[in-house]
This record gives C-alpha cells, sequence and structure tokens, in this order.
C-alpha cells in the first residue's frame, strides 16, 4: 500500500512535465511518420505517372494489330 507522502499535491505535479515530455514526443513522431507517408505517396505517384506515360508512348509507336489487313481485307471491305 502506498505512504501517504507519495500521494501529496506536490507528488502529483511533479508528473505533468513527464506528460508534457511525452505528449510532445507522440507529437513529433507523428509528424515525422506523416511527413514519410506523404512523401512515399509522391514518389510512388511519380513512378506510376512515368510508368503510363511510358507505355502510353509505347502503344503509339506500334501499330494496333486488330487494324491490320485480316485475309487480305480491311475492315471496311466486308461484303455484306
Amino acid at each position: 500500500m502506498p505512504s501517504p507522502a507519495n500521494n501529496s499535491p506536490a507528488s502529483r505535479q511533479s508528473f505533468w512535465p513527464s506528460i508534457a515530455r511525452i505528449l510532445l514526443v507522440e507529437i513529433l513522431l507523428l509528424v515525422v511518420l506523416s511527413g514519410a507517408v506523404v512523401g512515399y505517396l509522391n514518389w510512388s505517384s511519380e513512378v506510376a505517372w512515368a510508368e503510363f506515360k511510358a507505355a502510353n508512348a509505347q502503344s503509339a509507336q506500334a501499330p494496333n494489330p486488330s487494324l491490320h489487313v485480316v485475309k487480305g481485307q480491311t475492315p471496311c471491305d466486308r461484303k455484306v
């Protein structure tokens, strides 16, 4: 059982600086982690956009095989 000396107002007030330091560390950690997440999302979206543009450039350069002549007829030469 704790002694009555530990329940004095002076001993309770000594906890507040410790609580404030803990909250400050938690807030700083949250800011750092948030910055890391935002940085990662920015980096990954730039990489994805570059891949998308590269794939789009490749598809624009390569002819579409579905538009080639099939069996000597183009799609517009079909007989009805």
